[in-house]
């Protein structure tokens, strides 16, 4: 079988990405199951799974806990699924923002007496209390139900899909194509009305990945501004031992059920030798390891509303070159949505993680 990186976009860079968010803890469901978990081709959100973590949840009353009622779980799964679009895309994730940063008010009776907990569909305490799914090649169907989009991967926090990723072949052929450029364009293409943006009014972070080039944004992120990462936590001997961990039979089978018995031969073969990290490795391990992620999520995504308009950006925004975040060891981090409509609970001692980020 022949090992030679292959150009096509499942080879080069679709499945290896799959490949390394597994080993970075998520956990793949194919795109049936997903499908399934949805309940139809509209829906982006996995209910089941959201609802699942909030029977969990617990709320404290008078120094007693007690679990969500059958009534505020369904308020909850409501509210987070129908984020209103009237007033446009961005508004909607703002508001979904809000609700994932500052939790969704609900009412309780205990004893015949009332409470009015405030409930986090992330645990932002203890982020392994978070479900963690990826999938691919997710059939969203358009807003007027005259066709569907498939995005390449959709990573999900709780049933909740918070990132898309577009994977690219390395090169297209044509000099006058660049890839990744092509699928930040798909990314800006699926949020226009009259595609898919039902699913990026709950996404917040975008990704373009290819093998030797990768680009991240944020919803309504123009193109010039999407931005390269890089890392001075994790070096390549870090990342090289994550890409080449070894999946689980169990994992193998679930990535490659659906896929012709040649392809799974063709990884398998690669994947007994050492391969190298890649591009896109650097940046699903700088981003999507699962607590970078949701501290990213928390802590360095604000909306600013410049000339009237409102967009995502990370914290420190520069009109016209990168900047640093460092946290704890500069100021403090600003807190995300801090000119949304709350801010969320600080958190009391950040991770200690340096990134170099460009505007969103």
């Amino acid at each position: 079988m022949n090992t030679t990186p292959q150009g096509n976009e499942q080879h080069s860079s679709h499945i290896p990405a799959i490949a390394t968010l597994i080993n970075l803890g998520w956990i793949f469901l194919p795109a049936s199951k997903c499908q399934a978990l949805r309940g139809n081709q509209r829906d982006v959100v996995m209910k089941p799974i959201l609802e699942q973590v909030l029977r969990r949840r617990r709320f404290e009353f008078k120094g007693e806990e007690y679990p969500l009622s059958d009534q505020a779980i369904d308020q909850i799964i409501r509210e987070i699924t129908t984020p209103s679009m009237a007033q446009g895309l961005m508004d909607a994730n703002q508001s979904v923002y809000d609700m994932l940063a500052l939790g969704i008010t609900v009412t309780e009776f205990v004893g015949g007496k009332k409470a009015q907990p405030t409930i986090h569909l992330i645990d932002w305490e203890n982020l392994d209390n978070n479900e963690f799914h990826v999938t691919e090649e997710m059939d969203v169907l358009s807003a007027q139900g005259t066709h569907t989009r498939r995005p390449d991967v959709v990573a999900f926090v709780n049933g909740i899909p918070l990132a898309v990723i577009e994977a690219k072949r390395a090169a297209s052929g044509n000099p006058n194509k660049n890839m990744v450029e092509e699928g930040i364009s798909q990314n800006l293409r699926n949020q226009r009305n009259d595609e898919i943006p039902y699913l990026f009014a709950f996404a917040q972070l975008l990704f373009s990945i290819s093998r030797n080039d990768c680009r991240y944004g944020t919803t309504h992120t123009p193109t010039k501004f999407w931005s390269k990462w890089k890392d001075e936590e994790f070096d390549d001997a870090h990342i090289q031992g994550i890409k080449n961990r070894s999946l689980s039979p169990s994992d193998k089978d679930t990535l490659f059920q659906d896929k012709p018995p040649k392809i799974r031969a063709y990884f398998e073969e690669l994947w007994s030798k050492t391969v190298q990290p890649t591009e896109q490795d650097k940046l699903l391990v700088g981003l999507l390891n699962k607590h970078r992620f949701l501290e990213f999520l928390r802590f360095f995504i604000l909306f600013d509303r410049k000339i009237g308009k409102s967009r995502p950006v990370t914290r420190r925004s520069s009109a016209s070159k990168p900047y640093w975040i460092a946290s704890p060891d500069s100021s403090p981090p600003v807190s995300a949505g801090a000119a949304s409509s709350g801010t969320p609970p600080a958190l009391e001692s950040p991770s200690p993680w340096s990134i170099c980020a460009g505007l969103c």
